[in-house]
């Protein structure tokens, strides 16, 4: 059983994202998102999912940054 929710989550994550949503996301928050979840940067993901609609880079990193400074599982310098 967690064998086919863990390959269903994995298919979804892969999964392309409808052109509208592509359009319309916020890039920051998606990166804030990714940071927080403890995932790094990967633009490359998103841009495939977005083959039409390519990232807004800038953004993406600004909301990863911020993200990252919100998360309380960071290392010590």
């Amino acid at each position: 059983m967690r064998w086919v929710i863990i390959a269903c989550v994995l298919a979804a994550g892969c999964a392309a994202m409808p052109e509208n949503e592509c359009r319309t996301a916020n890039w920051y928050e998606v990166g804030r998102n990714d940071a927080r979840l403890g995932n790094r940067p990967n633009l490359a993901m998103h841009a495939a999912r977005c083959p039409r609609e390519q990232p807004a880079e800038q953004e993406y990193l600004a909301g990863w940054a911020i993200g990252y400074s919100e998360t309380s599982f960071r290392q010590p310098n």
